[in-house]
């Protein structure tokens, strides 16, 4: 039951300028509390036109425009414009590392009336659209005029909408607390109304914040449930009796969702990938209408999942031909079950949600609808030792879920665990770095690692994380010591540095060097007590390459 909205009294201006939406973006940028973020948010939401909350919205949660300007083209502009020196506006950039923050310090600061005084809404659908039109030469006009007419935040929020690369400081659920608090309604409704599609337009925002259910409701999928990592021992979780253990599986997070006789398949990022898996949507029009399925689309075959790279090759295809469909075969694999015969679920105990499951899931009596095995050890031991032979099965380790809890909405903790394995690792040597992006511009923080191959040391990941703040910059001085050789911005570097790296999977790739592919390389820690010379070989990174699970039919025997 939804709650009527509050009352909200708000200053309809017609012309409210970007300012205004440029000066929460400052109140977000300056401050790292959360609840000074909601109180922000909330704020403007409640005095703010519909039109103009409708766009705020629109970036606050991480959507993009269409790029107008590609931000190199910006920059070739703002060297013109700024009359600094080539090499001095290269190293401005090398210590900033944006070019819309650069041209922010480089132009003076307006004195004149903005150009933006103008509604947010106005300004994208009007003037940005309308600078896409322009040849290169009136666009260069028109945006430096913007630039000299506005300044501070202002101009900053400008320049990375021209971008398409305009990012605020808060999470989805941040904005939906706020958005909740502005308007009255509960967080979940609010975050079940921004899935899927929406418009940002005032009639758009309407149907977000209004009171009541809406036929767009219909349309979207459930926000997800997401589960946290699991960093104790499973034995602080209380019994096993107590929790329902699956395989973790290795594909794309999605819902399933058949309403009114119209199948839909959604993905967690909120995108709408069902014409991309027409098998999974002939299989899914089986269902009762009023039926949502949560799961996972995998690559799989002969009862098994395919590696993630066989999945990457499906969701590239715009053609699928029939060899595409038969080289890469997919399956959705469900595993919780949030609305049935048009009620919504969620409140109910895991244990009858999945019991339900596993009938619908039977009467749909499709291959490409499989039910996720539901793994049964007698102790958190024999848990353990069946989490240990994950990578043979093609999985990432167990999931832990209290049999008693409801379909939650983002990442309460309690209820729901991932149990991954540990990573594979292996000894390499440092032999290129580059500077990194954003704030880490003038650091060199982008790594290239090698392993040995008869006496060579060859290229085979780059890992940009899992280093301190204090040891980037002890690395960073260190490569700037130690430099052989420079392409471009990049740093060749004496091959003296052993550091272990962690990675989630390995295979065989023909579009790299090394003739090996690594998923989420990391950092793990410098190799102080190894010398170069004792890093590892390309022959010993190929022998952790996990054998296909899909050619041993029977060893996922009884999911289907």
């Amino acid at each position: 039951m939804l709650r009527p909205c509050k009352p909200r009294s708000r200053s309809r201006k017609r012309n409210e300028p970007v300012k205004r939406f440029a000066t929460l973006f400052e109140r977000i940028d300056r401050t790292t509390s959360t609840n000074e973020k909601v109180d922000a948010m909330a704020a403007y939401f409640g005095t703010t036109d519909d039109a103009e909350a409708a766009w705020a919205l629109f970036f606050l949660v991480g959507l993009k425009l269409k790029r107008v300007l590609p931000p190199g083209k910006l920059g070739e502009w703002a060297l013109a414009w700024s009359g600094v020196p080539d090499w001095l506006f290269r190293e401005c950039y090398a210590a900033v590392g944006d070019f819309a923050e650069l041209v922010c310090l480089l132009m003076p600061e307006s004195d004149g009336a903005s150009v933006t005084a103008r509604t947010l809404s106005q300004w994208v659908t009007d003037r940005l659209e309308r600078l896409r039109s322009l040849p290169p030469d009136e666009q260069q006009a028109e945006v430096r005029m913007w630039v000299e007419s506005t300044g501070g935040f202002e101009r900053f929020v400008l320049l990375k909408m021209l971008t398409g690369s305009l990012r605020v400081g808060v999470s989805r659920t941040l904005v939906e607390r706020a958005l909740a608090k502005a308007t009255g309604l509960e967080p979940a409704v609010v975050a079940h109304r921004l899935s899927g599609d929406w418009c940002p337009t005032a009639a758009g925002y309407r149907a977000i914040v209004g009171a009541a259910e809406t036929a767009s409701d219909r349309s979207k999928p459930y926000p997800f449930f997401l589960a946290s990592p699991l960093d104790a021992a499973p034995e602080t979780l209380g019994p096993i009796t107590d929790w329902q253990l699956e395989w973790k599986w290795d594909g794309i997070r999605a819902q399933i969702i058949q309403r009114e006789g119209v199948t839909s398949l959604w993905s967690r990022g909120d995108e709408r990938l069902t014409e991309r898996f027409p098998e999974i949507i002939e299989g899914a029009a089986r269902l009762a209408t009023g039926t949502v399925i949560d799961g996972e689309i995998l690559a799989w075959r002969n009862g098994a999942p395919l590696p993630f790279t066989s999945l990457q090759r499906r969701i590239g295809r715009t053609n699928l031909t029939k060899g595409v469909l038969a080289k890469f075969p997919v399956a959705f694999c469900a595993y919780d079950l949030t609305e049935f015969r048009g009620e919504d679920v969620r409140t109910a105990t895991l244990a009858s949600r999945r019991e339900t499951l596993e009938r619908i899931v039977a009467g749909a009596g499709s291959a490409r609808i499989v039910l996720s095995e539901i793994v049964r050890p007698a102790s958190w031991n024999e848990a353990r030792e069946l989490r240990d032979t994950s990578r043979s099965r093609g999985v990432e380790g167990l999931m832990l879920k209290r049999l008693n809890s409801p379909y939650g909405v983002g990442r309460p903790r309690g209820d729901w665990w991932k149990w991954k394995i540990d990573p594979l690792t292996v000894d390499c040597v440092l032999t290129l770095a580059e500077p990194g992006h954003g704030r880490r511009a003038n650091l060199l923080t982008d790594y290239t690692f090698a392993v040995w191959d008869h006496g060579q040391l060859v290229p085979f990941a780059k890992a940009y994380s899992g280093l301190t703040n204090e040891e980037i910059a002890e690395l960073d001085r260190w490569i700037r010591q130690h430099t052989t050789g420079r392409y471009g911005s990049a740093r060749a570097v004496e091959p003296a540095r052993v550091y272990e790296l962690g990675f989630e999977g390995i295979q065989r790739s023909e579009r790299h060097r090394s003739g090996l592919a690594v998923r989420f390389p990391r950092i793990l820690r410098i190799r102080s007590d190894k010398s170069a010379a004792e890093a590892d070989t390309l022959d010993s990174l190929r022998r952790l390459i996990p054998p296909d699970p899909s050619a041993e039919p029977g060893l996922f025997d009884g999911m289907m």
